[in-house]
């Protein structure tokens, strides 16, 4: 499908009002979208419904401009069956709650009438962002995750310093390091597992993340070759830009190419388009596959345009269908 074709696209998002035009990715894939001469059609997940076995969703058509005086402008709202949509995009960010899963069933119904969904219904659901790293233990730092106090203190003994995380949380939220030894090992683990009833993942501490808790783009399966080191604010723990860390550009070194080769045919199998990696020192500790982010400021380091090569990949699975 070249460029001077067009076709609507639905984008399954947060209220477009709320959102920080200049850090996120969602709307520099609108603006792409619009730069095509696609019409481009705002959706909440509250505003998906099923009538009959036919997905509909009340939506907006939506405009938007790079001015954050007034970003968008929203027509008359519509219902429409959402398989009339020749594209979806599945931009909600988290929680990922059961509401966020059940989105996910309604998108796999659309997608089975012909629509392209992006990211594919079914591998979000399957892909959660801690866990799916342990997909490729090669790329990993070493993992354990359990409930099970004992298993994790235990770990902490293996390797001295940990990280243990929530497995839905996100932004750098609940992110706690334990040293052997700390005092404060008892109530970190009871808060994080909730008394032994929440799963969670401890990994090793990786020093390295002080020169930068990295985000690497993938569009298809291929890297962007430059990533975002995020930087973490001075006596900080977490280099999350959410967290208050620093985002500066690099280069992707060859054991980062190296990484996304390994990772890319597994991310095309499963119709990930859209992928960012977390990598500190030599590994991966998180696969994100809901709403990925750093397009802006990627763009605005590199005068790239990164939403770009997403519609050529979307365009090319088009042509397919």
């Amino acid at each position: 499908m070249s460029n001077t074709q067009t076709y609507a696209i639905g984008v399954i998002m947060d209220a477009i009002s709320t959102i920080n035009i200049k850090k996120d990715s969602t709307f520099a894939m609108m603006l792409e979208a619009q730069r095509r001469g696609c019409p481009l059609f705002h959706i909440l997940q509250g505003d998906l419904f099923v009538d009959d076995g036919v997905v509909y969703a009340k939506m907006n058509p939506v405009t938007v401009q790079d001015d954050p005086h007034g970003w968008f402008t929203f027509d008359d709202a519509v219902v429409r069956p959402l398989h009339a949509l020749p594209v979806v995009l599945m931009r909600k960010d988290p929680p990922f709650d059961m509401e966020f899963i059940y989105s996910t069933y309604l998108l796999e119904m659309v997608q089975k009438r012909g629509t392209l969904v992006v990211n594919r219904p079914d591998s979000i659901r399957s892909a959660n962002e801690k866990l799916f790293a342990t997909w490729f233990p090669e790329y990993c730092p070493p993992t354990r995750v359990t409930r099970d106090m004992g298993r994790i203190r235990e770990f902490l003994a293996m390797q001295q310093h940990i990280v243990v995380k929530p497995l839905d949380g996100m932004g750098g939220s609940m992110i706690f390091q334990i040293k052997q030894g700390d005092a404060n090992t008892n109530v970190i683990l009871e808060a994080i597992t909730a008394h032994g009833t929440r799963m969670v993942m401890a990994q090793r501490f990786l020093p390295e993340y002080k020169q930068g808790d990295k985000r690497i783009l993938l569009v298809d399966g291929e890297p962007f070759p430059h990533a975002l080191a995020r930087i973490p604010a001075e006596g900080e723990g977490r280099a999350n830009l959410a967290a208050g860390g620093k985002g500066v550009g690099v280069d992707l070194t060859e054991r980062e190419f190296a990484i996304c080769a390994g990772i890319a045919p597994v991310l095309r199998e499963m119709g990930l388009l859209f992928v960012g990696l977390d990598v500190i020192g030599d590994y991966v500790t998180e696969i994100n596959v809901t709403s990925p982010t750093c397009i802006r400021e990627l763009d605005t380091l590199y005068a790239a345009n990164i939403a770009s090569l997403l519609f050529d990949a979307i365009e090319r699975r088009l042509a397919q269908l």
